[in-house]
């Protein structure tokens, strides 16, 4: 053994035998505080959490809650238990989808998530607010933690898939969920219109930088349907999400035309009665069947 070998030795042995374990109070450039850590939070010590699928999209409008809401009511309808952790903050629509009013309870072991008439779990700022209409005017570090509250101190009990319903983009709360919560994988949520290419190179980037799998492209508003002649009409024009689906190899999961009766299911709360099968292909995918 060389010299500088031993040396390096007894360093690391004087560095084991004086560490306190409490790196900010500590200069020493060891192994343990070079060494890559994981920013995952630990969530309730009562949940119990199978799989987490984010619902996201490069921007805003497209109908991410939508997605979220009729994914978890598929999941539901499958026998299995569902939940929606609501990460979009400033602009919260599930409760108001879901028919759920008041506040959320809790008790010194954490939060209770609402519950649906369904089952689902829902837990969103709204539920938190004296009035569901009041703005949420808060700063991104703030916003950003009270998605990580959502996740650590909120009791999901037996909770088969989570659906984190994202805000657009990529900025504070995104990269918030997918460092600190462990995401299984991404739905992408687009239009059929031309920027649909940036949308989803801006969702498949990041996705691919959390090194988390991308599970597939819904497309809202994908066209309407005539209710005299049944003929479909293509509102924003051709769209090109199959071809974009192709080129990045990611499944085109669902396709979700303009519909009136189901827009009053989400206007009523009663989102959970509204029958389609749009969303059936999606929901076996992320269900693995």
């Amino acid at each position: 053994m060389s010299e500088n070998q031993e040396n390096q030795e007894v360093q690391a042995s004087q560095e084991s035998s004086e560490c306190t374990h409490d790196c900010s109070t500590c200069g020493s450039a060891c192994a343990s505080r070079n060494a890559p850590q994981s920013l995952l939070e630990t969530p309730n010590q009562l949940s119990k959490i199978g799989k987490v699928i984010a619902v996201v999209s490069g921007k805003g409008g497209v109908g991410k809650s939508l997605v979220s809401s009729m994914l978890a009511v598929g999941v539901q309808r499958a026998g299995k238990h569902a939940a929606i952790l609501d990460a979009d903050i400033t602009g919260p629509s599930i409760p108001k989808a879901f028919g759920i009013k008041g506040r959320v309870l809790g008790n010194e072991l954490g939060m209770l998530p609402a519950k649906s008439k369904m089952g689902t779990d829902i837990m969103s700022v709204n539920l938190m607010l004296e009035h569901d209409t009041d703005p949420v005017v808060w700063r991104g570090p703030v916003i950003a933690g009270v998605v990580k509250q959502f996740w650590k101190e909120v009791i999901w009990d037996d909770v088969d898939y989570m659906f984190v319903d994202m805000p657009p983009g990529t900025g504070d709360v995104p990269l918030t969920v997918f460092q600190s919560i462990p995401v299984d994988g991404i739905v992408i949520v687009t239009s059929p219109q031309e920027l649909v290419s940036m949308i989803v190179q801006k969702a498949v980037k990041m996705a691919n930088m959390m090194n988390i799998p991308v599970l597939g492209i819904v497309e809202n508003m994908s066209y309407a349907v005539c209710p005299d002649c049944g003929k479909k009409i293509m509102v924003y024009g051709e769209s090109h999400t199959a071809e974009i689906a192709k080129e990045y190899h990611i499944p085109l999961l669902a396709q979700i035309p303009f519909d009136p009766a189901l827009a009053k299911c989400c206007d009523l709360g009663v989102i959970e009665l509204h029958e389609s099968t749009e969303m059936d292909c999606a929901v076996a995918a992320i269900m693995g069947e």
